[in-house]
């Protein structure tokens, strides 16, 4: 896919959002909406809510990581680059598990960990200040954004390339502000987004991972760390990913991928091999992981059945 830099300034945002965000109730699976897709396709086999505008937490740095894992392959950046932590982060709220304070040095692959695996939303925050300055240094049209905000409107453009028409970005880590315009997606945007950044071999090697050391540099002296993942399906039915979010408004939220041994049939004297991944995406959990769960079970039935039947679209 061509990475390109959007330059769409944050008022076309604030036009984007004039349709409130729903507050669906909860389905039988005990959440406000949920998505099953089918990876090798890109078919939603069954979707309850799926287009309902939702706030989505820390799925949101599934986007965040693929506009950085985009950066790096399209302008040759290693991962192993050290970045500085910017002074911002000493006002940020939210979950920062991971401690990093202003000044530290850290890499971009390490970054990418602390915010895939623990959901660390100073992480994403510095990830998206570095790729941001670097955004604006190489555009032709650099604008009035700032560093942060040009790396959010990549997101957005991510997004509308991805056809995630029902999406809106404000920041790289999910968050929602104490008054004004809330992020918001739903959960057939964010399958799209999930299978489009799993068939990065990066980015499905970083969620597949149960924890990880990573190396702070403090005061010139390296610190270790070892993160954990918050994915409690990690390893379960072939579970290899992907991301959990929760804030007040969002609820509990969680994406989960898996695949299985690809599907082969003989035809004319030719073997065909079909690969086999579903993605579930749910918004609004009571409880994420049980109903995350029940869901994955689901979405295999309704995998075999659709290929039984040769997977053709209705």
């Amino acid at each position: 896919m061509l990475f390109r830099l959007c330059s769409l300034a944050l008022a076309s945002f604030l036009f984007l959002s004039a349709t409130p965000v729903s507050q669906a109730a909860e389905n039988a699976s005990g959440v406000a909406a949920y998505t099953i897709l089918d990876d090798e396709t890109g078919y939603i086999l069954e979707s309850s809510n799926g287009v309902e505008k939702r706030q989505v937490a820390s799925l949101t740095k599934i986007c965040t990581a693929m506009v950085v894992l985009d950066w790096c392959g399209a302008t040759n950046h290693d991962v192993a680059e050290l970045v500085v932590v910017p002074e911002e982060i000493a006002r940020m709220e939210g979950s920062n598990p991971v401690g990093l304070t202003p000044g530290d040095f850290v890499s971009v692959r390490d970054l990418l960990y602390c915010a895939l695996l623990q959901s660390d939303n100073a992480a994403a925050y510095t990830l998206a200040a570095h790729v941001g300055r670097s955004l604006k240094a190489t555009s032709r049209k650099p604008g009035e954004l700032g560093p942060v905000d040009t790396f959010v409107a990549q997101m957005n453009a991510l997004a509308r390339s991805l056809k995630m028409e029902r999406t809106l970005f404000l920041n790289p880590h999910g968050l929602e502000p104490r008054k004004g315009v809330a992020p918001y997606s739903t959960s057939d945007d964010l399958a799209l987004l999930s299978r489009y950044a799993m068939r990065d071999k990066g980015f499905r090697f970083y969620v597949s991972q149960k924890d990880r050391k990573i190396a702070i540099i403090r005061a010139l002296k390296p610190e270790a760390y070892l993160l954990k993942n918050t994915n409690e399906l990690l390893g379960q039915n072939g579970i290899d990913g992907v991301k959990t979010g929760r804030t007040t408004a969002a609820g509990e939220c969680l994406v989960i991928s898996a695949g299985r041994n690809p599907q082969t049939r003989e035809e004319g004297g030719k073997t065909y091999v079909t690969p086999r991944r579903v993605t579930v995406v749910l918004l609004g959990a009571r409880d994420r992981f049980g109903a995350g769960s029940q869901l994955m079970n689901r979405a295999w039935g309704l995998e075999e059945r659709w290929a039984a039947e040769g997977r053709r679209r209705p």
